[in-house]
């Protein structure tokens, strides 16, 4: 059985930072491709970065430059780093899995696991 914790949210002023943990058990993250998607009361669930099993590292636009993607062969864990947090950063975040090969990272749907999410507020 696959599953996803995700964890490391909280309150944080604006210009601040978070670091977010996807640790992940009964598959690989070596192997699949990791995401990190974001929602925002009233919104669709939104892509955010992902590391695709060969290494390759994508971001939203809305976060190049401030938020950071990588995984921990060893811990078997996904780490969303978050830098210069922003008001409209505010959301829950999930970290989501997919197997190796999958194309469209940017679409949720295509993620066959999810975490249940954690909360990131930053004030103004």
């Amino acid at each position: 059985q696959v599953q996803l914790v995700e964890s490391g949210g909280g309150l944080v002023q604006a210009g601040g930072s978070l670091r977010l943990s996807c640790a992940v058990s009964g598959r690989t993250v070596s192997s699949n491709n990791m995401g990190w998607f974001r929602q925002a009361p009233g919104t669709e669930r939104a892509f955010v970065a992902t590391i695709r099993s060969g290494g390759s590292i994508y971001y939203a636009d809305s976060v190049k430059g401030r938020f950071t993607i990588n995984r921990d062969n060893a811990k078997n864990t996904v780490y969303l780093q978050m830098n210069s947090l922003k008001p409209e950063d505010t959301a829950v975040y999930y970290c989501a899995s997919s197997r190796a090969g999958t194309s469209y990272y940017t679409k949720s749907n295509v993620y066959d696991y999810w975490g249940q999410g954690t909360q990131v507020t930053v004030s103004s």
